[in-house]
């Protein structure tokens, strides 16, 4: 069984905040800007979301099509010897209606002839010379995809606020809609506090880490439709903090702390941040594992979230808790990856409490790994987590959960 054990905190537990109420607190006190729009090329589109309805400003097919290889027919006329009247081609409307007892051969996508309602399809009809047997009888209907069957005019395929995959793509292209409206993306700062950091070219002497944080929110901001920017390390200095966060949100939509977020002599981020304006610091400290010193916190509609500088702390606060305040300024929810696994070990949390689990897939079943917040790579060791928590604590080996997929990818 893997274990998670409590830890000590200078926090006081009790006015710690749960997830839920803690976020609810953070959106009843911060409205996020509505993100305004802009127009791109389809070509530029993917990925974004959509800032307008996509409206079908005809029916698609615009006319009855077969959807077999075979013969269009009118349906009464079988069972029976039917004379084959031509052939039609899939780019041409056909010039002349089909009468009864006779049949035409048709391509899959071809246009049905006036007067036919129904396709044999080609295996189901005997041919011989100009003439074909069809055996039973067909209802109208068959094999026919009706005029409006994919789209109808008029109808909302598209709402504004989706994201824009390959499915969305398609559907733009076969309207016609060259230029796209979407919802520009939010420019995110991203801060570094510590005197311990040093670029990642460089050697770290004693004492010293490379600031990898940025890094790993970058991809996370990327998957939520945001556009990161990194910008200098601030040193423990309180003074340099609030003149970097000033400036960061005079420049970006929001602003995101790796580090400084705890309650030490030198972790003056919640000071900072309530100097800058109202609403100031909605949140600090929430009763969840790892990433307990999380701060959440606003100057005006633009979030600044803090984040813990331990690595594992930091990525799994913005990918669990801090992806819904990102994903507002985006203009569409936070996409959710959940896959049903299998358990290979128990795992226990605490009652009350929220925990993020990670989880490595071996041999086809979840195992939870142990957390360690200073651990850089024990995301990049696990599928995802599992949430639990905070009234379902324990499950037991072999129980089925679900496992979160990371926003920016995993160990699969």
């Amino acid at each position: 069984m893997t274990t998670i054990s409590s830890m000590k905190t200078t926090f006081d537990p009790p006015r710690l905040l749960p997830l839920t109420e803690a976020l609810e607190r953070f959106f009843a006190a911060v409205a996020p800007a509505p993100p305004p729009h802009e127009c791109v090329a389809i070509d530029e589109s993917f990925g974004r979301v959509l800032a307008q309805p996509i409206v079908a400003t005809e029916n698609l097919p615009d006319a009855p099509r077969s959807s077999m290889d075979g013969f269009a027919v009118h349906a009464a006329s079988t069972p029976g010897s039917l004379r084959i009247a031509g052939e039609i081609s899939i780019e041409i409307v056909p010039s002349r209606a089909l009468a009864v007892s006779e049949a035409m051969r048709i391509p899959t996508g071809g246009i049905l002839p006036e007067g036919a309602d129904a396709v044999v399809p080609v295996e189901s009809a005997d041919r011989d010379g100009d003439f074909i047997r069809v055996g039973v009888a067909v209802a109208a209907g068959d094999s026919v995809i009706a005029r409006g069957a994919d789209m109808r005019a008029g109808e909302i395929v598209l709402e504004p606020g989706r994201r824009i995959g390959s499915p969305e793509l398609a559907v733009l292209a076969t309207l016609g809609v060259a230029d796209v409206r979407v919802y520009r993306q939010p420019i995110v700062g991203i801060v570094s506090c510590g005197n311990e950091l040093v670029p990642v070219a460089e050697r770290p002497l004693p004492g010293q880490v490379r600031d990898s944080n940025p890094y790993a929110i970058t991809g996370s901001l990327i998957a939520l439709g945001a556009r990161p920017r990194r910008y200098p390390v601030v040193r423990d200095r309180e003074g340099e903090l609030g003149a970097m966060l000033a400036r960061v949100l005079d420049e970006c939509d929001a602003a995101i702390i790796s580090g400084g977020s705890s309650v030490g002599d030198r972790d003056f981020t919640r000071r900072t941040v309530e100097s800058l304006g109202p609403p100031g610091v909605v949140v600090h400290g929430l009763r969840i594992r790892p990433g307990k010193p999380a701060l959440l916190g606003a100057r005006g509609s633009k979030p600044v979230i803090g984040l813990p500088g331990n690595p594992a702390s930091a990525f799994l606060v913005l990918e669990a808790v801090a992806a819904p305040i990102v994903a507002a300024l985006t203009g569409s929810p936070a996409p959710v990856e959940e896959l049903q696994v299998q358990l290979g070990s128990a795992v226990r949390g605490r009652e009350d409490w929220t925990w993020f689990v990670p989880l490595a897939m071996r041999d086809g079943l979840a195992h939870p790994l142990a957390i360690h917040s200073f651990a850089t790579s024990l995301a990049a060791r696990a599928a995802g987590y599992l949430c639990i928590g905070p009234r379902c604590t324990h499950y037991a080996a072999g129980e089925t959960v679900g496992l979160r997929r990371f926003l920016s990818g995993g160990a699969r």
